[in-house]
């Protein structure tokens, strides 16, 4: 499948990895697709439908609309482009979207021939294990820093459209904590999102065995719930296997700035989970 270049941006959609300059930016699944969409479509109008389609498929009954939104607003939010002065994704009201900048249709890069190694890089091959060895003891030996375990949103509005945004509020939490955990370059503590554990319902969850299973002194829960004028969302940071609550925030829910609901619990959560000594 072909790269897109635009700007200084290039999008490879076999990978769906967006980048700037040759760095990568951080894309959700969702937000790459739906790129990689109006990409595809060379300038032309996409209709909402058509990606509600691609996203989450006719039969799936989500808050199309906020899903949607949120998905845009986070591929805006990558390529540094505002709705209010587009460079990239203008709204066509009442139709869809529409990728305005030029575009660049490449093939990927073929692979480069192999190169023969010369004769004394075999002589060094015992260093190299050596080396390599002793590096591997030292991280073994190193503690390994504590881990956060992040159970699925509940959804406790009583409207089932609102399943699939908890859903997409999870996963962009997950990915705004793990960038959080490793700030400074070093690992101040390991995200764990995709654990079966971590999906039950809140009646059947036993946090003493899911702390000592995934040995985790930290774990942060929510749901979303009914408040006055709308949404908010409700997440709480508990430590084991004291379940000492540490921290809980309340977040209205605003389908304009769906981003900025996992990034306030990130930035509420994360200065308490570097000070707190882990029990375990």
């Amino acid at each position: 499948m072909p790269q897109y270049r635009f700007g200084l941006f290039q999008f490879d959609s076999d990978q769906a990895l967006l980048s700037r300059d040759g760095v990568p930016i951080k894309l959700q699944r969702q937000p790459a697709q739906a790129l990689h969409l109006l990409l595809s479509h060379n300038g032309a109008i996409v209709s909402r439908e058509t990606l509600r389609d691609a996203l989450w498929g006719s039969e799936t009954f989500v808050d199309f609309d906020s899903g949607l939104n949120f998905c845009i607003a986070q591929v805006r939010s990558a390529l540094r482009d505002s709705a209010e002065s587009p460079r990239y994704i203008k709204t066509v009201p009442r139709k869809g979207y529409q990728f305005i900048a030029p575009i660049i249709t490449a093939a990927p890069a073929p692979l480069p021939p192999p190169i023969s190694k010369p004769r004394y890089l075999y002589l060094l091959l015992p260093l190299l294990i050596l080396l390599a060895g002793t590096a591997f003891w030292r991280f073994q030996t190193r503690p390994s820093p504590p881990a956060v375990a992040v159970f699925r949103l509940d959804n406790n509005t009583g409207d089932p459209q609102y399943d699939k945004l908890a859903e997409v509020l999870t996963d962009s939490l997950i990915a705004d904590l793990t960038e959080a955990g490793f700030k400074n370059g070093a690992p101040a503590y390991a995200v764990i999102g995709n654990d079966a554990r971590l999906i039950q319902p809140r009646s059947q969850r036993d946090l003493a065995a899911i702390g000592a299973n995934l040995k985790t002194p930290f774990t942060i829960s929510g749901s979303l719930r009914p408040a006055p004028g709308g949404v908010e969302v409700f997440a709480q940071l508990i430590t084991l296997p004291d379940q000492r609550h540490r921290k809980v925030v309340l977040v209205n829910l605003s389908p304009t700035a769906l981003s900025e609901v996992p990034r306030r619990i990130v930035q509420a959560f994360d200065p308490v989970i570097r000070a707190v000594q882990a029990p375990l």
